[in-house]
């Protein structure tokens, strides 16, 4: 999994729509790893360097996994889905709720009606933080560094997160993260990110002049080093997975 899987034009691959709208991206239905529980269901947007990928999933029905293969964090915009892991109580996540599976996690997924999830996925050499940790609309916030005084047009937004998974050896984390309206130009992305927006509204401005709009409920990925730039004018609040891949 050393090279994307296929090229991509778009440098915000949109995963999904809240409006129902479809989106532009095009996604390639193959298994994440050869012990992939939803090797018959996955559809994979992106797939880069340091075994991390990015797409959507429809699953029914349920799942025994003794050892979950990667990590991933994923959102439901569709459904319900049922996440037991062994010993603790049944995670139930419907619209716009999510969780991160640790690499190495002994679970039961259940759906028992059709259930559509977007997801950020890594690969994982031995299990860290074995697991299922929910992603929390109402964080625990606490103030993190706005983007860097050179890169913005205009006032330095007020940002805040609450990272509640972290794999420091894949340098992978997730969470939740908000922040004020703010300006910034067009510059390499610097790191892998996937997001789902759960409040405001964001221009994701591109090299070639082409824009991405995205809104509450949308769901998008961002390659490490792709030219984009950020425009907000409220709020926004979103889900978040991100690695940092070094040279």
């Amino acid at each position: 999994m050393d090279t994307p899987i296929a090229t991509r034009t778009t440098v915000a691959l949109v995963l999904h729509r809240a409006d129902g709208n479809p989106v532009a991206t095009e996604f390639q239905r193959a298994a994440f790893g050869r012990k992939d529980p939803f090797a018959r269901q996955r559809e994979i947007a992106w797939e880069g360097p340091k075994g991390i990928a990015a797409g959507c999933t429809s699953f029914i029905g349920e799942l025994e996994v003794a050892s979950f293969p990667h990590t991933e964090t994923l959102v439901v915009v569709e459904g319900e889905l049922i996440l037991a892991a062994e010993g603790a109580n049944p995670l139930v996540l419907g619209h716009d709720a999510g969780a991160v599976i640790a690499c190495g996690t002994s679970l039961r997924i259940q759906a028992a009606s059709r259930v559509r999830f977007v997801w950020c996925a890594l690969e994982c050499e031995r299990p860290v933080r074995a697991g299922i940790t929910p992603l929390r609309a109402e964080a625990d916030f606490e103030p993190s560094a706005p983007p860097p005084a050179h890169t913005l047009l205009g006032p330095a937004p007020q940002c805040r997160s609450d990272n509640v998974f972290t794999d420091e050896q894949a340098q992978y984390r997730a969470g939740t993260w908000d922040s004020t309206g703010y300006h910034r130009i067009v510059r390499p992305h610097p790191l892998n990110e996937f997001m789902h927006l759960l409040a405001g509204s964001v221009r994701f401005a591109c090299a070639d002049g082409s824009v991405v709009t995205a809104r509450a409920g949308d769901a998008l990925f961002v390659p490490q080093g792709e030219p984009v730039g950020w425009e907000s004018s409220e709020r926004v609040a979103k889900f978040y997975a991100v690695q940092t891949v070094q040279d």
